[in-house]
């Protein structure tokens, strides 16, 4: 049987279960034929949640990619009484977790488009996140960035994701905007993240239909990591 994982998340972001065929188990870890789960990558933490199984819940407390491109392992506890190869299982995302993942996710791509400097790295949380960004001083001003994210975020800018070819793609180098994080590659084709009239680019995680789903947020701080490069953190305003 295939080891390789269907990641249903890619085309639903919104699709919080579904069943699946065991493909391979291993001491603290299930793969399936297709999954809900997003696996650690991008900056976006992996999803929790639970496989449904014989009538009992087994946590999934973790999400990661496999060794192999393609594979995806769903961590569990390694004491668990687990599913045999084949068995069939309800597989069921931690959706108010990911949902807020999801919301804080599409902020990071608006904070991209309020600051003027090249991204060197960021981090997606539950109810946070944060980019690096190569720019000197001045100082940007905490106060203004926030108003200028809100302003967007009332506005209910669609969000789409799309394909292109990888070389189309390769032509338009402007589509990455994170210089740590390049967007998988090897199926021939790359995902891109358009949030309509403001910004886009190559992204493989989960987002929200509309800015206005993101909620009120807050920059929370700016610090200064070196000569050229400053820390934004943000905060969902709310919860």
């Amino acid at each position: 049987m295939s080891s390789t994982t269907g990641e249903l998340f890619r085309e639903d972001a919104y699709l919080q279960s579904c069943s699946a065929a065991v493909t391979s188990v291993q001491p603290g870890a299930v793969r399936l034929d297709r999954t809900v789960f997003y696996p650690t990558g991008g900056g976006q933490p992996g999803d929790s949640g639970v496989l449904r199984f014989d009538g009992r819940d087994i946590a999934v407390l973790d999400t990661v990619k496999g060794d192999a491109p393609g594979e995806i392992d769903h961590r569990i506890d390694p004491g668990a009484s687990l599913p045999a190869v084949g068995d069939m299982v309800e597989a069921a995302v931690d959706f108010e977790r990911r949902h807020r993942l999801m919301r804080m996710h599409t902020c990071l791509h608006l904070l991209c488009k309020a600051v003027d400097g090249s991204v060197t790295g960021g981090s997606i949380g539950d109810g946070k996140g944060r980019l690096d960004f190569d720019i000197p001083d001045p100082v940007l001003d905490k106060d203004a960035l926030t108003e200028r994210l809100n302003g967007w975020i009332a506005e209910d800018h669609p969000v789409r994701a799309f394909w292109i070819d990888e070389s189309a793609f390769d032509e338009r180098p402007e589509l990455v905007k994170t210089m740590s994080v390049q967007p998988p590659r090897g199926s021939g084709r790359i995902r891109l993240v358009e949030i309509d009239g403001l910004d886009l680019q190559a992204c493989g995680g989960t987002h929200v239909r509309s800015t206005a789903e993101i909620g009120r947020v807050r920059i929370h701080k700016i610090e200064k990591k070196g000569r050229q490069n400053r820390r934004v953190q943000i905060v969902l305003d709310g919860g």
